[in-house]
């Protein structure tokens, strides 16, 4: 690299460094702490009483931050999603059999929860060990960024500025701040796409799609359209059906073993998350009414979506495809049909988990924003052999 590249890349990686701290620093106490914090202690010491379990997390917390939910007096103001929400986390701070199974509800992302645990083993507290992953993810998503938009643009500067301005776009800061799963499992979305692109490695991508459904299981809906897609475009891309069925089997197998050692059916989290919370999830489940979830559905779908940022995206997909747009032109279809995908998968997760909260979209918003990227400055459709690129 020349020099002024590398002052380029040095000035980036200070920047990198300071957001990680300002967000590690300004990170939210948000209510999911507690439970993977809990999960933790249950992995580390097996054969401790729930009771100190909820003891130890609860006495942290209140030295952290002593106005965690829960905590403090309930705020009789705070808008409900579901109906006993302002005081479900006042009673699980009260109540150590209600909060052994509310961490029945987080046990699905095992991925997640073992990089908790290691940290934990690395000599962090359990409340520190959630918020670094979410920053770490954060940092770590950015130079993966800079480094694709180098690779396409081919410019430093230019790939700069834009890697800044995604770094301010509110999901991502606002992700890295939540203690949750959002961060991780964007990382492992996007490596997967980048292995995929730039290295043409079926396997290794395979293998960062299987840790993102072990992280986030929804992801499971885009890849199985995704890995359909490919299946169509096989002999374009230069993937073999065999490694690629091999590859899909593997997310499968993943996905299924989460729902092997779940223990909240779908119904019972969806009346618990947005109809009546329900203290006791798995051994006194309130009974599923078909008729609530077709009302909730259809009186948010549209509050969602509009929320969301898919439509101002949406304007800038049809933007840049509407040059020389053809259906009927197999490059053009291949791009229409991603972008297609994406809207869908995000659509039937909606009537699974009917809540399009910017954060948990941020792997979605982060591929379209870098696929109409490469779209745009390659004058080609995101199909094309990356290694022709390479050369």
């Amino acid at each position: 690299m020349k020099k002024r590249e590398n002052i380029l890349v040095f000035i980036f990686s200070i920047y990198v460094c300071l957001m990680s701290y300002y967000l590690y620093t300004n990170h939210y106490y948000n209510t999911d702490m507690e439970a993977y914090m809990g999960l933790i202690y249950k992995t580390e010491f097996p054969d401790m009483k729930i009771e100190e379990i909820h003891q130890k997390v609860y006495d942290e917390l209140r030295e952290k931050n002593p106005d965690f939910a829960g905590l403090g007096p309930v705020n009789p103001m705070v808008e409900e999603v579901a109906k006993g929400e302002s005081t479900y986390y006042k009673i699980l701070s009260q109540n150590p059999k209600a909060y052994e199974e509310e961490l029945q509800l987080f046990v699905v992302k095992p991925f997640y929860n073992f990089i908790n645990w290691s940290f934990f083993k690395l000599g962090f507290s359990a409340s520190a060990s959630n918020s670094l992953i979410s920053v770490i993810s954060y940092a770590l998503i950015l130079i993966l960024i800079f480094s694709f938009l180098i690779k396409i643009l081919k410019n430093y500067p230019l790939a700069f500025i834009i890697t800044i301005l995604i770094s301010l776009f509110k999901p991502f800061p606002e992700a890295a701040r939540h203690v949750s799963a959002d961060s991780l499992s964007c990382l492992l979305l996007l490596l997967s796409f980048y292995v995929f692109l730039f290295r043409r490695n079926l396997f290794l991508a395979g293998i960062f799609a299987m840790l993102c459904i072990l992280t986030r299981p929804e992801y499971f809906i885009f890849y199985s359209f995704l890995y359909v897609l490919i299946y169509l475009y096989r002999n374009r891309l230069q993937v073999k059906t065999a490694p690629l069925l091999i590859s899909y089997g593997y997310l499968f197998l993943s996905f299924f073993l989460i729902q092997a050692f779940n223990q909240v059916s779908w119904s019972a989290l969806f009346m618990n998350q947005f109809i009546k919370v329900q203290i006791y999830p798995v051994s006194q489940p309130d009974p599923f009414i078909f008729s609530d979830y077709i009302h909730f559905i259809k009186s948010k779908m549209m509050l969602e979506f509009n929320a969301s940022y898919f439509p101002v995206l949406l304007i800038f997909i049809i933007i840049i495809l509407a040059n020389n747009f053809s259906f009927y032109n197999k490059k053009k279809q291949a791009q229409v049909l991603f972008f297609a995908i994406i809207y869908g998968t995000v659509m039937m997760r909606f009537l699974v988990f009917p809540s399009l909260a910017n954060r948990m979209m941020l792997g979605f918003y982060l591929i379209i924003i870098l696929a109409l990227v490469y779209i745009q400055n390659s004058k080609v459709d995101i199909f094309k052999n990356s290694l022709e690129d390479g050369k």
